[in-house]
Parts: C-alpha cells; structure tokens; sequence
C-alpha cells in the first residue's frame, strides 16, 4: 500500500508535466505549418547555393 503512495503521485506530475509541456508547444505555434518540415526535404534551393 506504500507503493501506492508513492506511485500516485509520481504519475500525476509526471501527467501534468506532459501536459504543460504540450500547452507550452501549442502557445509557442509549434504545430502550425506541419507540411513545411516534410517539403523541405525535396526542395534543391539552398540558401548557401552560389550565383545566387
């Protein structure tokens, strides 16, 4: 039953801290262009490219 005790706990900080951390990611538009990150990949410009 001690365990429990000790268990609990640790659960519910650890729940709240994912779901700070989740509200943090949302407040700071972490998940706004999700399309960006996977284009990028295939595009050939670059920023350092010469002649440019």
């Amino acid at each position: 039953m001690s365990v429990l005790a000790f268990l609990i706990p640790v659960s519910l900080v650890l729940g709240l801290g994912a779901l700070a951390a989740f509200v943090w990611a949302m407040r700071n538009h972490q998940y706004d262009d999700m399309e960006r990150g996977r284009h990028s990949v295939l595009d050939d410009r670059h920023d350092d490219a010469p002649g440019e």
